[in-house]
């Protein structure tokens, strides 16, 4: 009921036709004929002719002559008559379309992200121990795939054109330099490539020229350069067992992450972040990595022990997490689930090495802390 339903209403007259005369009040007399009452310039009525019909109940004889007064349809102006029409029904939905209750699920195909990780693991294991370059040629094209899927959502969702052709030769140029002159060789291919991306960028109009060679200079660091970290570990005399024990610890961290996390999970780690992560997904990634990296630098790696393994353990569980929420951090800016579609039941290369990337350095210097370079 609004405001008109409690006082006048701002028009005039009654609103019965012309034709009807005015309506007789409930409280005058209703004989034929006779006059209602007369209303003040400017008031409103609140009700509409009341007919006459004749009562159903017992009384004296002057209210069976005259009738009753009752009252037909809604009283006020914005009342509404009933609708007494038949409702049909709703139909009901179908049992198959019913919500399944209680039912985790991993969001992706299984089948198809266990059958990629697979292959990408077999073309890893059997280029990294027959012929170390063309591990190399693997890292490289990693590299230059995952610069093509970042500068195309960066130029898709915010019309970032960071340069990729200088941004590709140089990540190129920065593995095979760390792998062949070791960390000197890669940060002169770190400051040449930020110079061609400066330079290449001038060949187009100055608009947006600061943020274009920005992101482009971000990208550059954020994919390249962290590879470059597993050529030198590469590099190394058993480069190839490093390579692997980074690799599998990393691997394993996140295995033991979203299995506690899907079985037991229950606190957010970072809700507005990445939602699906847990802190006991944490706990699991931390305990899983721990023990990984002590059975690893214990028996793969020449000098290493087990102790030195559950530190190398913690500190990859905490790199690969934090690689994994800073990549989240940058789809959610960009409003995107995935960086790409490469790869069934992954995504694209750079949701793949979103907690390798980081991980690499961390590695690369608890190895060389550890056992040397």
């Amino acid at each position: 009921m609004n405001e008109t339903s409690w006082g006048a209403s701002s028009g005039t007259g009654y609103w019965g036709s012309a034709d009807r005369g005015p309506a007789p009040s409930l409280g005058g007399d209703l004989r034929p004929g006779s006059a209602g009452p007369v209303h003040e310039a400017g008031a409103a009525a609140q009700t509409r002719p009341m007919p006459i019909v004749p009562s159903s109940s017992g009384g004296d004889q002057d209210d069976r002559d005259r009738g009753a007064a009752h009252l037909r349809g809604p009283l006020f102006r914005d009342e509404q008559e009933p609708d007494i029409r038949p409702q049909e029904s709703a139909p009901e939905p179908a049992p198959s379309q019913a919500p399944k209750a209680g039912k985790k699920s991993a969001g992706r195909d299984l089948r198809a992200a266990i059958g990629v990780g697979l292959g990408l693991g077999a073309v890893i294991l059997a280029s990294l121990f027959v012929y170390k370059p063309v591990f190399l040629g693997v890292i490289v094209v990693a590299v230059v795939v995952g610069l093509w899927e970042l500068t195309s959502r960066l130029s898709e969702r915010k019309e970032i054109k960071a340069p990729l052709v200088p941004l590709a030769v140089g990540g190129a140029a920065m593995v095979i330099a760390g792998y062949a002159r070791g960390a000197e060789g890669a940060w002169v291919a770190v400051a040449f490539t930020a110079l061609a991306v400066l330079v290449w960028r001038m060949t187009e109009p100055p608009d947006d020229y600061l943020k274009d060679v920005t992101a482009g200079i971000f990208a550059a660091f954020y994919v390249p350069f962290l590879a470059t970290f597993v050529a030198l570990m590469l590099a190394a005399d058993d480069g190839a067992w490093r390579v692997l024990t980074f690799l599998i610890l990393t691997v394993v961290s996140d295995t033991g992450a979203y299995a506690v996390g899907w079985k037991f999970g229950k606190r957010k780690l970072a809700p507005r972040i990445s939602p699906g992560k847990t802190r006991e997904g944490l706990v699991g990634a931390v305990l899983f990595a721990m023990v990984a990296g002590a059975i690893c630098m214990q028996l793969a790696i020449d000098g290493g022990t087990w102790w030195q393994g559950l530190l190398l353990g913690l500190a990859v569980a905490v790199s690969a997490t934090l690689g994994d929420l800073g990549e989240s951090m940058i789809k959610r800016d960009l409003g995107i689930k995935d960086m790409g579609a490469l790869l069934p039941g992954h995504g694209g290369i750079m949701d793949r090495l979103d907690s390798l990337l980081p991980t690499a350095p961390v590695v690369w210097l608890l190895m060389v802390v550890f056992v040397g370079s």
